[in-house]
């Protein structure tokens, strides 16, 4: 069969395929695999119980159950959530937003895929826009989502600061940011996903004010973020602005195979992606939207973020480093100042193979990881640093995490 170029550039291996085959094959087939490479979030029995007695209460209340699974939305998604996400963001946030600025879709993948390729890539006047990505390394599931085969991203180098006990931290480097016309958008995840950095709100709002002087939005990537899920371990804030668009998720509070992304942005910004939703799925789906109204209503969505989530991985969080840093004694290595989400980035300063060949080695010893190489789109440099680290979430059991770095360690010691 002949495929268009869309089909040929789809074909081609991706990180983010490679990750979640990863990811279904040790959580549904080799069950022995030690996963330390996926975003799967943790099973937190408070959160599946209060969860559990909202999918209960869903299937007692005839009418909700038979509404939620048996007729369609409208392409803007559950009328009934949105309107308690919007009194959530007016009332507790002093956010101006309307129902007309909020749409859900079916994750947050697809809300990226639809809000770049609206941003970037061929427009009608002959031109080419990208998304400015202002901190590499970035999510690895950005760097495919392009329709076309032209590269979607421009990326520069962050800043690096080394800290105390193996730590570092990287900073936008804002003499190397370039807003020209060639920049449609610019996107930042806020905890970052591979590193758990936190952009400061001093790097925040400086984002906001330089891309609204040249008119383009920024899109903030908040699916471990404030208020919700809050895996957040520093003080920050949530924007809102005229050209800020905010994506939200369910996945992290503990419901990622719902599939419920939220994006909250200017009119027509929504218009566009309630058009895509008609286009792609006719309409998002019901459940998730349908199960966490009512946490949003209450409040409970924020208070189990606070009180649950939030020093549930905080406390795996420093468990994993004190492991790392014990396990890796006398080696050359950093990891990345842990401020948010569900994973550590570490950096194997001078490591002898390139970080997918790590990653290979790992599997075979029944450890996955994921490479670091994969979290550079649209880097304009070849850079030695890319190919020396790697991505390792500390959301499964504190056994199996310690288990995995005593393999990643013994490993790495034949490199380093």
């Amino acid at each position: 069969m002949q495929f268009s170029e869309f089909g040929e550039k789809i074909s081609k291996k991706s990180g983010i395929k490679s990750l979640m085959d990863d990811l279904g094959q040790a959580m549904s087939v080799n069950r022995d695999m030690k996963m330390l490479g996926g975003g799967n979030p943790a099973h937190i029995p408070e959160v599946q119980k209060l969860l559990r007695k909202g999918m209960i209460d869903i299937l007692n209340d005839g009418t909700c159950f038979e509404e939620c699974v048996g007729n369609y939305d409208a392409p803007q998604g559950n009328h009934a959530f949105i309107t308690e996400f919007v009194k959530f963001l007016r009332n507790d946030y002093g956010w101006d937003v309307t129902e007309e600025n909020v749409a859900l879709t079916n994750g947050s993948q697809s809300a990226f895929f639809a809000l770049f390729n609206i941003f970037a890539g061929r427009f009608r006047d002959g031109s080419y826009k990208k998304i400015l990505l202002p901190l590499a390394p970035e999510y690895i599931g950005y760097s495919d989502v392009g329709i076309s085969e032209e590269e979607l991203f421009v990326s520069v180098k962050p800043e690096i600061e080394f800290l105390e006990d193996n730590l570092f931290k990287y900073h936008i480097d804002f003499d190397r940011l370039v807003f020209d016309e060639t920049i449609g958008a610019a996107c930042v995840s806020r905890p970052t996903n591979p590193t758990g950095n936190v952009l400061s709100d001093y790097e925040t709002g400086r984002l906001v004010e330089l891309t609204k002087e040249k008119g383009i939005p920024l899109i903030i990537d908040n699916a471990y973020g404030t208020p919700f899920p809050n895996i957040v371990f520093t003080d920050v804030k949530p924007y809102w602005g005229e050209n800020i668009i905010t994506c939200f998720s369910l996945s992290k509070l503990g419901l990622p195979g719902v599939r419920t992304g939220i994006i909250v942005g200017p009119r027509e910004v929504i218009d566009l992606v309630c058009q895509i939703n008609a286009v792609m799925n006719l309409a998002p789906g019901s459940v998730g939207a349908v199960l966490a109204a009512d946490l949003v209503k209450t409040g409970e969505i924020v208070s189990i973020s606070r009180n649950v989530i939030e020093p549930y991985y905080r406390s795996k969080m420093e468990f994993a480093v004190s492991k790392l840093r014990e396990h890796l004694a006398g080696l050359d290595f950093f990891i990345h100042k842990p401020e948010g989400a569900i994973f550590l980035w570490i950096w194997f300063r001078g490591l002898k193979i390139t970080s997918h060949e790590l990653y290979e080695k790992l599997k075979k010893r029944g450890v996955l990881i994921v490479s670091g190489h994969y979290f550079f789109p649209g880097l304009q440099e070849d850079w030695q640093h890319s190919r020396e680290c790697i991505r390792l979430t500390y959301s499964q059991n504190n056994e199996a995490v310690e288990s995995g770095i005593e393999i990643i360690a013994d490993e790495v010691r034949k490199y380093l």
